[in-house]
């Protein structure tokens, strides 16, 4: 087997660790990338190809993260790692390297250092044994036990107590969204958790809420007023899971990316909606759509009803 043939196995994986440090699918693709070439410029071929562009792929991801934290102390607005679509039928390899435990971890590891988090990342997603989490990350096994026990710490201070199953809350996400199109506000209120909160990460480049929205009443009555405005635009709603959770994506009339929700679910409601607006986080999705012009039309249709 040629090192692109291998190389091309392990993509998926390589992928996976990086997405999964970092929380972005283009750094990740470049991260990825950057493993490539450091693969093919090396004079020796290693005892474990697989062990080898693990290491090189964690520590190009851990430098990543370390300038990215810089530039996110800048950002504006809450950030949310970029959307990846985990869908099985979407992209069977990446779906079955993504969906098992995205959903959890694309938030929390934001609670860990870069070190901690690639070391969590290898250890509880990919289970690597220490020696192998040692020689990528380049710290001793010790070292590493302890970053491990404290991001351990960290990720289960801020894991839900209980979790429903993906049935129901597949379930429980077609019951929502068809609440929200036909604008049913007692359906909406009944599914949201009392203290429901709906947040956006528009980074500045794109319409979003002015803050966070909390409540279930405000938060059924906002949506149940949304959709007729969208609908009226041209504006179409699809299903799909989101970084391990259900969600859905919003396209324009010519089927571009407007934004993204995943919705938190836990005791049978949804506790919180993240939408993500952002174009540069959605741009590895397809075309994306001009929503300051979406948002004008939008206002334009809302003012000649009233």
């Amino acid at each position: 087997m040629t090192r692109a043939e291998e190389f091309e196995q392990l993509r998926p994986l390589l992928f996976s660790i990086a997405y999964r440090i970092l929380g972005s699918v283009s750094e990740a693709e470049d991260a990825v990338q950057e493993s490539w070439l450091r693969y093919e410029a090396s004079p020796t071929q290693p005892a474990s190809t697989k062990a080898f562009l693990s290491a090189v792929v964690t520590r190009i991801s851990i430098d990543v993260l370390r300038s990215a934290r810089v530039r996110r102390e800048e950002y504006v607005g809450p950030w949310f790692p970029e959307p990846v679509l985990t869908d099985p039928y979407q992209d069977p390899a990446r779906s079955a390297e993504l969906a098992d435990s995205l959903s959890m971890a694309a938030l929390l590891l934001e609670r860990l250092s870069p070190l901690e988090r690639a070391v969590f990342v290898l250890r509880e997603v990919f289970a690597f044994d220490f020696p192998e989490i040692a020689s990528a990350v380049g710290r001793s096994e010790a070292a590493c036990r302890q970053l491990a026990v404290r991001a351990r710490r960290h990720m289960d201070a801020g894991r839900p107590r209980f979790e429903a199953d993906r049935k129901e809350r597949e379930e429980l996400a077609e019951r929502f969204f068809g609440a929200f199109r036909e604008g049913d506000v007692d359906g909406l209120r009944e599914l949201l958790a009392v203290d429901v909160h709906m947040v956006g990460d528009g980074g500045g480049k794109a319409p979003q809420l002015a803050k966070p929205i909390f409540g279930h009443e405000k938060v059924a009555r906002v949506l149940a007023a949304t959709f007729p405005l969208l609908a009226r635009i041209g504006v179409v709603v699809e299903l799909h899971e989101v970084n391990g959770q259900p969600g859905a994506v919003f396209r324009d009339r010519d089927g571009k990316v407007i934004n993204t929700w995943t919705l938190d679910i836990l005791d049978g409601q949804i506790q919180t909606i993240r939408t993500v607006s952002n174009p540069d986080k959605l741009g590895h999705m397809g075309p994306v759509a001009d929503a300051w012009a979406l948002k004008r039309e939008a206002n334009q249709a809302r003012r000649s009803t009233d």
